[in-house]
């Protein structure tokens, strides 16, 4: 092997080892702010990605760990069992020392950082249950034969999946607090701008994390700051008002996407240093929270254009501009910001249908003499 082979995979593996940049992701802006809201506040419940195939979903998990306290970024495999999610308790411990033993699991590991989950909807649903507790709650709990252990396990979630290969029951895909829906980019100045930034990375990543070092150190500060002045932001009735309203509208189940929606507007109202939590903060989450639990679908150009009361939905095109890549402010995104579920089109209602009695059929309960 010659010199020129070594170094390139020295690189290579180097690459492997380090993450693409936070502050480098292109064309992701809703994305971006989901994660950057449950890194905040990670009692969101997650956040899901659906999106095919090379939309950079695991690349902006990788990313954001590296923004959070300790880094850690935890991977759960597709074939791991609940044991190894949750932990493990040793019953004959306690049975013969009266203590207890408790050997961690994956949701211990992940607590202050990151918890992956490529294709999501591919797991059991006993382990998406116990994962969404945990993230919901920030505490996990292990119970065997009488005997419970529980632990801080805070996370943020980041689920990611491909349409194309299932979709999660209605009632675990509610659970998770934000998703955004992930589409492939056919802007062609796009394209050769993501094209560009992972070439460049992938021939020398110390020095393209470098170029981003600043901004990345940003990141960093603000989700900081935005941790620290969360509880000291507070709702005022005309939020609350609106907030109902964007839920009564997209007749939501319960009560969960009134609660998800107003911690996510703190959290974005914590993230640009506002002093007060406003209807407009709303508006700019309202699409992540409500586009997995909308159950009157209706077209894109009408959710974009309007609220019930007369008031657009903001969609987050960019990111505030001391965070957002340093790129034309005219780039569109490569996320869709609007859903397409399933509707009813093609669905006809019941009708009542005649009866006849057919010669020699007897009816049921009638006994042939």
């Amino acid at each position: 092997m010659n010199a020129a082979s070594q170094h390139e995979q020295q690189h290579q593996r180097m690459a492997q080892r380090l993450a693409f940049p936070f502050a480098a992701l292109i064309g992701q802006a809703p994305l971006q702010q989901a994660l950057l809201l449950a890194a905040i506040d990670p009692g969101l419940g997650g956040v899901l990605v659906s999106g095919p195939r090379g939309t950079a979903k695991s690349t902006a998990a990788r990313a954001l760990a590296e923004l959070l306290p300790e880094g850690q970024l935890v991977n759960l495999p597709l074939g791991a069992s609940e044991e190894r999610l949750i932990g493990t308790l040793d019953i004959e411990t306690v049975l013969r020392d009266g203590a207890v033993r408790f050997s961690p699991g994956l949701l211990a590991k992940a607590h202050r950082g990151v918890l992956y989950v490529d294709e999501v909807n591919l797991l059991p649903d006993a382990l998406v249950d116990a994962l969404l507790d945990a993230a919901a709650s920030g505490v996990n709990t292990v119970e065997r034969d009488g005997v419970s252990h529980s632990h801080d396990a805070s996370f943020v979630l980041i689920g990611t999946m491909n349409p194309e290969e299932g979709e999660l029951r209605p009632q675990l895909i509610d659970r998770f607090g934000l998703m955004v829906e992930l589409q492939n980019c056919f802007e062609p100045r796009v394209r050769e701008e993501i094209v560009k930034a992972r070439l460049a990375f992938d021939l020398d990543p110390p020095g393209f994390r470098a170029s981003h070092a600043q901004r990345q150190a940003r990141y960093i500060e603000r989700i900081r700051a935005a941790r620290i002045a969360l509880p000291q932001l507070s709702f005022d009735d005309a939020v609350h008002a609106h907030v109902s309203a964007l839920c009564i509208e997209a007749e939501v189940d319960g009560l969960r996407a009134d609660l998800v929606m107003l911690r996510a507007a703190r959290a974005l109202a914590a993230l640009e240093e506002a002093n007060a939590v406003t209807s407009r903060h709303v508006d700019r989450v309202a699409e992540a929270v409500l586009v997995h639990r909308r159950h009157r679908r209706e077209t894109s150009s009408a959710r974009n254009a309007r609220d019930s009361d007369g008031v657009p939905r903001e969609l987050p095109r960019e990111l505030p501009p001391e965070l957002s890549p340093e790129l034309s402010p005219e780039l569109p995104p490569s996320v869709s910001p609007h859903a397409t579920g399933e509707s009813d089109w093609g669905y006809m209602p019941p009708e009542p249908a005649a009866t006849m009695h057919v010669k020699g059929v007897i009816p049921l309960g009638v006994k042939k003499r």
